[in-house]
């Protein structure tokens, strides 16, 4: 196996104009020697970002973007709050700058008021977070990293990327009983919703990587928004526009690990064009076709969406070329948000996508659900791909046409030079091998769900194996349920995930409200007639 099997080329990107691939020596579109950590749950994540921001001193760099940022979440404990933490890193010295997507009206449910109030904080404190509006109409910066820089020791810097924003609802852990400081969700959820996320953690060259998508949007000279009415009320509360400029950008940090590292990400092809990505960026998309293409034994996913039949036509012909692939999805049971014009047009997407798949794989596709222990459905909001124990992504991108085309989005794909020698030695049958990183990132989530200790799992090694322990463990949960929840609960989290029965009158209004506001296309004309990416 070489990286070119799997990872983009700097042609196959599709974008000359960034210098994502051109930091690189030769010809690589990605960098070697780095570590990748996952780090399921917010808990986790945060309680090591809270130690890791802490240690940062005068001169260091802290950088940050995020879809939604509430400057009172708790890292970890009162005292602890993002702003807090930030702020106080901002007044010892470091370089603290933030991009914050400034978001819609917080009476659409989004988080206008929480992003202005956490930039106005760190601001305040000395660093520098602007609201970033430079997207297509009803877009969104969607990206959530973090990049922490050493001036005197670069071996302990790191970049953090994944799904995980800094808000309300993100610090649960693997007991899934929710965060305290609780987002408002559908009441399926409860007064705590149960969260399920994943974010990766990069050591090695890689963070060099991370931080120059920073800068290529820190540097972009185009206004943060055009709207007259935003630009007035920027003006009247002296809100920060204008980016000040970073320090240069230090050399990368040294080789540390066995991992290739290639940065995937969506910006949308806009009128207003981004310098570094004139046509748009569409390497998420591009970078799962690619791998989909080696998908021999076993596709496993964990995503929030899944809700475009265009998306899941990708995985569908891969089921159909290769009759041993199987296929796992591990989604929310229920959309996040009530009220018809949430509920039902995610419902119509996610429905028609599983549809394509259901044809596609038969009884080799399958499709569920978490809940905890007390019943409660969990909202899955990872963003998760392994491909036969080879190549795995993390990143913030969701299976819809919105994240591979419309939004900007980072994932982080990683193939690790590592051979795993439990058998199945190579799943996929062509010579590439199960890889450690791939794999133990499929057994801990696996674990997880079905209530398994650290314990032996060689019926979850093989591909055919794990599939029918996941479908036994959920028809298990199903007949307890269905029985009326007598007896002792059964180990494992899953549901069978179920399509509704829409009435076509539904149908006829949601379709068009699907198409234009939830999972619009973001791509130059050409490529929407001729279906590619």
């Amino acid at each position: 196996m070489t990286e070119d099997d799997w990872f983009l080329d700097r042609e196959e990107r599709g974008n000359p104009a960034s210098r994502i691939d051109t930091r690189h020596d030769g010809d690589a579109a990605w960098s070697r020697g780095n570590t990748v950590r996952p780090i399921p749950h917010g808990a986790p994540y945060f309680t090591e970002l809270l130690a890791r921001v802490g240690e940062l001193r005068a001169g260091d760099l802290l950088l940050f973007t995020d879809w939604r940022g509430d400057p009172s979440e708790r890292l970890d404990g009162s005292g602890t709050e993002v702003a807090a933490v930030f702020a106080d890193a901002a007044r010892r010295g470091v370089v603290v700058k933030g991009l914050l997507w400034r978001s819609h009206w917080d009476r659409l449910r989004f988080s206008e008021e929480e992003n202005r109030h956490l930039g106005e904080m760190i601001e305040a404190a000395g660093g520098e977070c602007l609201r970033d509006m430079r997207v297509p109409p009803g877009g969104s910066h969607h990206q959530k990293l973090v990049v922490l820089r050493h001036r005197d020791d670069p071996r302990r810097d790191i970049a953090y990327v994944g799904g995980i924003d800094l808000c309300w609802s993100r610090r649960d852990d693997a007991s899934h009983l929710g965060d305290p400081q609780a987002a408002a969700m559908a009441g399926v959820y409860g007064p705590r919703p149960p969260w399920h996320d994943v974010q990766a953690a990069i050591q090695g060259p890689a963070v060099g990587d991370v931080e120059a998508v920073f800068r290529e949007r820190w540097e972009d000279p185009t206004p943060l928004t055009r709207n007259p009415v935003h630009r007035i009320a920027d003006l009247v509360r002296r809100e920060d526009t204008v980016p000040d400029p970073l320090p240069p950008q230090s050399p990368d940090p040294p080789a540390c690990g066995p991992h290739s590292v290639q940065l995937l990400r969506t910006y949308a092809h806009r009128r207003t064009r981004y310098p570094f990505a004139p046509q748009g960026e569409r390497s998420v998309a591009r970078g799962y076709l690619k791998a989909l293409r080696r998908a021999r034994a076993l596709i496993y996913i964990e995503d929030q969406y899944l809700w475009s039949p265009q998306v899941a036509e990708c995985f569908a012909e891969a089921l159909e070329a290769n009759p041993g692939l199987r296929m796992i999805s591990i989604l929310p049971l229920h959309p996040d948000q009530d009220g018809a014009f949430q509920w039902t047009p995610q419902i119509l997407g996610r429905d028609k996508a599983v549809s394509v798949l259901r044809r596609a794989g038969g009884d080799r596709f399958a499709v569920y659900g978490v809940e905890n222990g007390e019943g409660t459905p969990v909202y899955v909001h990872a963003k998760v791909c392994v491909i036969d124990d080879v190549w795995a992504t993390i990143g913030s991108d969701n299976f819809n046409r919105r994240s591979w085309t419309y939004d900007s989005e980072l994932t982080c794909a990683t193939l690790d030079e590592t051979r795993d020698g439990r058998e199945p030695a190579d799943p996929g049958g062509l010579g590439d091998g199960a890889r450690r990183f791939a794999r133990d990132l499929r057994l801990t989530l696996a674990r997880e769900h079905l209530d398994r200790p650290d314990v032996c799992e060689a019926d979850l090694l093989d591909p055919r194996s794990f599939f029918e322990v996941l479908a036994s463990s959920a028809a298990d949960l199903e007949r307890w349920h269905a029985g009326g929840r007598r007896g002792p609960r059964p180990p494992g989290r899953l549901r069978v995930y179920e399509a509704s029965r829409m009435a076509p009158w539904k149908s006829a209004w949601a379709t068009p409200f699907y198409h234009l506001v939830c999972d619009p296309d973001g791509r130059p004309r050409p490529l929407r007639r001729a279906g590619r990416y």
